[in-house]
């Protein structure tokens, strides 16, 4: 596979370090391939959209390198921004401009004019979809055609790199979807295709199992996960838990049985309720890091002969891991000190 980002070190002060000054971004290192669809998370104000303006251009770095298709952000920018395709966040685009004419616009910036201009906005219209609303004014458009009218931009130019912050950001579940399924086509035409690298900023976590085929979590400007979504998924407490809803015999201690079997580490009570058939029981039964318990609890429920409602094995919960990794034992955000303190 060909590296199409390289962030070495990457590190961002706004500010003085000796006077005052915030560290935004705090050495971030991490490589995406070509083909590859990289979640980039984190809370707000973890340094995301900093190391995405440093990567395309937008901000200087205060120390490190991003290099992008092999070209130094800092000493080629221009060589860089050919090869991005870029969506900030929120989509902006000039208000009063229909998006013909921004598309018009942006084509012209990008080197496509006369023939070659319209059959790239063509392309790019025709992949998001905006046909209906070419000559409506940028300013009336719904949030949803907004983004669609920034994609259409970002990826007018057939990119090597995709790069989009937040895109789903503000949207209702129609509206995200249709961007999701956007991207998804989009990544794998330029896996199948130009080998497009893609890099979706996002501090929502469904993004990931949607679309991302990696993950990288940022926490206070420093990199605290990079793996595959399974791997992540794999750090949860919930990885491997079995959730139940049964109707035992009267009388049975159904956590304490469950707690017997090997390899289970506790026993979540998920509360009950009455049903035709006596008493429901809902648990989300833990495994020990690493342990595969749904043969042993499927073998107990049997060799009982309770009433199984529901029986659901947990691959892991995001939120869980997004949790633990971005505020166990994390330091405070870095601020110098002012000049002459001591």
């Amino acid at each position: 596979m060909q590296t199409l980002i390289e962030l070495r070190a990457l590190t961002k002060w706004f500010g003085t370090p000796h006077a005052g000054g915030i560290l935004a971004v705090d050495g971030v290192s991490f490589k995406v391939e070509r083909g590859e669809v990289l979640g980039f998370l984190g809370p707000n104000g973890a340094g995301k959209s900093t190391t995405m303006k440093m990567v395309t251009g937008f901000l200087p770095p205060s120390s490190g390198q991003a290099l992008v298709c092999g070209n130094d952000v800092a000493v080629n920018p221009l060589d860089v921004k050919r090869t991005i395709g870029y969506l900030p966040e929120g989509a902006p685009a000039y208000a009063d401009m229909t998006p013909e004419a921004f598309l018009n616009f942006c084509a012209q910036v990008r080197g496509l004019t006369g023939e070659a201009g319209r059959k790239a906005i063509a392309r790019a219209v025709e992949r998001t979809n905006i046909q209906g609303v070419l000559r409506q004014p940028v300013e009336t458009l719904s949030k949803g055609f907004k983004r669609r009218v920034g994609l259409a931009q970002a990826i007018l130019h057939e990119p090597r790199v995709l790069i989009m912050d937040e895109p789903t950001d503000g949207l209702d579940p129609n509206q995200k979807h249709e961007v999701r399924a956007l991207i998804r086509d989009m990544a794998h035409e330029g896996a199948a295709g130009c080998g497009r690298a893609v890099v979706l900023s996002t501090h929502i976590l469904e993004e990931v199992e949607a679309v991302c085929t990696r993950v990288v979590l940022i926490a206070r400007g420093r990199v605290v996960a990079d793996c595959t979504p399974a791997e992540f998924m794999s750090k949860s407490r919930y990885h491997n838990a079995v959730t139940l809803a049964l109707v035992p015999p009267p009388g049975v201690m159904v956590f304490d049985e469950l707690r017997r079997i090997a390899g289970v580490a506790d026993v979540e009570d998920l509360g009950t309720s009455s049903t035709p058939d006596g008493t429901q029981v809902r648990c989300t039964v833990l495994a020990s890091r690493g342990k595969a318990i749904a043969p042993e609890v499927s073998h107990l429920i049997k060799s009982k002969g309770w009433q199984v409602d529901l029986m659901r094995v947990e691959a892991g919960r995001l939120d869980d891991v997004f949790r633990d990794l971005t505020t166990a034992n994390q330091p405070q955000p870095t601020k110098a000190a002012p000049a002459g303190a001591a």
